[in-house]
């Protein structure tokens, strides 16, 4: 066992008793060291209740004849963070907390490791640290947050962020917000929306990485018997000794981008798939999400995208019979999952209970996937868009830029009414290191929503966007404009042409007076502190289409 190199031989006495100190008994030091890494915290509802699903994985473990031994990780709420300074910080702490498991595996020399997960860069963190350590490792979350409801009506995050907008505009009261914001987010789990939180644990399943039931919701008796049943899965793996990078193989992210595709999950998806995959020795080749997006038709669109909830998919038979259906369609590849088999025996029992919610093949709501990258002069090496989130009105489109430097700017001018039908508000300086950590721009989008531009203005970032976040808007623009990239010399007025199905963002502007503009650029200071957490991350952190992960050189 790996864990012999702390508790076997005369020479560990002292570890011995350091595990004793904490009534450990000497036959537990006898049996294989399972780590659960449990970020359980008082910070946000898609945490809170992560003790609950660590102590049924203590109990599966214990149950299949591992000592469980549990530690923690950082875990910073989108929500909380949004809109503000703090924003600055969700994407950096992906890499604090892979970091920080393999300071705590290595360190202690674990036999193997649950991960309970829950959120946008925890989920994404902690699957990088499992592709990294390599060894036997199993995930489950802690599931969705039910459904909210408000004047008779069933309610969500995106609803209430788009409230905002109606009180601005005079169509609903600050007693009547206040009443809404006390029921959209009733309960535990992740926010009840295809965010990043629940599109990640989509993700993972499509990965291979859980035991189907990634859609099971927060507050089921299921989610408690998934979180046992993955304990006792550990010891298995363990004993077979299957291993991430066994999973973690290119077909397993073929999977997933095709489920992605399915679902219309978030936009940043494509910073931590490759993240993920560069961490398990692969590099995604954006030509084949392209590819993927062109064979995939979107059949899931679940709030912001469309009417239905997270809810709503676990009742149609969650994510296995999304899977299902796309494995009968020929287009995922099998490959073996931590369940211990491959995907197809992992689907051979799902179903779809509800075609409204996942679609038949041959009634998509779009033949093409519901995520799209673009490219062109003003984003060469790439831009994102959620396609399933576009107005079809709005999927091409030319306009005038409206240029700010930083988010606060460009919603100040929005909900000022300075922003025009026709208009492309452009805001940039928000990249990985222009930041520096690629803020989300949930609060323009929704803005332009709530002030009922979303029919008629696009928006373009370098930034990043919420899974919440819907209408046309591109992101994750690159190269970004700290780095010298060409959204960083658009010029108020430029126009700039939009063709999502095409899959170009263009500048309108002639090469010479780009050169022109180029040589004038000067990089504005960093915004962080120097000597900062943020200081070193925008120093040593690369392009959003590599996954802004760290430079290994």
């Amino acid at each position: 066992m790996r864990s012999d190199i702390t508790t076997k031989g005369l020479e560990r006495a002292t570890h011995r008793a350091l595990y004793y100190s904490m009534g450990i008994l000497p036959e537990e030091l006898d049996k294989p060291l399972v780590a659960i890494v449990n970020p359980q915290n008082e910070t946000m509802p898609g945490h809170v209740h992560l003790d609950i699903i660590a102590k049924a994985v203590r109990e599966g473990v214990l149950a299949a004849g591992g000592t469980p031994i549990e530690f923690g990780t950082i875990g910073l709420c989108d929500g909380i963070a949004q809109g503000n300074y703090g924003m600055h910080y969700p994407l950096a702490s992906r890499e604090l907390i892979c970091d920080s498991v393999e300071c705590m595996v290595n360190g202690h020399s674990y036999d193997a490791m649950v991960i309970v997960t829950e959120c946008d860069k925890i989920t994404p963190g902690m699957l990088m640290a499992a592709a990294r350590l390599n060894i036997p490792t199993i995930v489950v979350s802690g599931g969705p947050m039910s459904t909210g409801w408000y004047a008779g009506k069933e309610v969500g995050y995106t609803d209430l962020m788009e409230a905002q907008g109606l009180v601005q505009r005079g169509e609903m009261t600050m007693d009547q917000l206040s009443e809404f914001e006390q029921g959209a987010l009733p309960g535990c789990g992740a926010c009840n929306i295809m965010g990043t939180a629940n599109t990640m644990n989509y993700m993972t399943e499509a990965l291979g990485m859980c035991l189907p039931g990634s859609s099971v919701m927060a507050v089921s008796g299921r989610r408690i018997a998934l979180a046992k049943r993955t304990g006792m899965k550990i010891m298995e793996l363990y004993r077979k000794n299957i291993r991430p990078r066994d999973v973690l193989t290119m077909n397993a992210f073929w999977n997933a981008f095709v489920v992605d595709m399915a679902i219309g999950g978030s936009t940043n998806t494509m910073l931590h798939l490759p993240a993920i995959a560069n961490e398990a020795g692969l590099k995604i080749d954006m030509a084949m999400i392209t590819e993927i997006s062109s064979l995939t038709p979107n059949i899931v669109r679940i709030k912001p995208s469309g009417r239905h909830f997270p809810a709503d998919l676990d009742h149609a038979g969650g994510i296995a019979a999304v899977m299902k259906q796309l494995s009968d369609a020929g287009l995922l590849r099998d490959s073996l999952t931590m369940t211990g088999e491959p995907v197809s025996a992992n689907l051979a029992d799902a179903r779809v209970l509800d075609p409204t919610v996942i679609r038949p093949m041959d009634d998509p709501y779009t033949r093409f996937g519901g995520l799209a990258l673009v490219y062109g002069n003003l984003a060469p090496d790439g831009g994102v868009c959620k396609a399933a989130g576009v107005l079809p009105e709005m999927l091409q489109h030319k306009g005038p830029a409206r240029v700010f430097n930083q988010e606060e700017d460009g919603v100040k001018a929005i909900y000022n009414g300075e922003i025009n039908k026709g208009d492309i508000v452009v805001i940039r300086y928000e990249g990985p290191k222009g930041g520096p950590g690629m803020r989300e721009m949930l609060a323009p989008t929704a803005a332009i929503i709530g002030m009922g531009l979303g029919d008629s203005v696009a928006l373009i970032t370098d930034g990043r966007f919420s899974g919440a976040s819907r209408g046309a808007a591109i992101g994750h623009v690159s190269p970004e404009a700290a780095a010298g990239g060409t959204i960083g010399l658009v010029a108020e007025g430029d126009i700039i042409a939009i063709d999502i199905p095409g899959g170009t963002v263009t500048l309108e502007v002639d090469d010479a007076e780009l050169a022109r503009r180029k040589a004038a650029w000067t990089r504005p200071p960093s915004k962080a502190q120097p000597g900062s957490y943020l200081d070193r991350y925008s120093r040593i952190v690369t392009s959003a289409m590599t996954g802004a992960v760290f430079a290994r050189d």
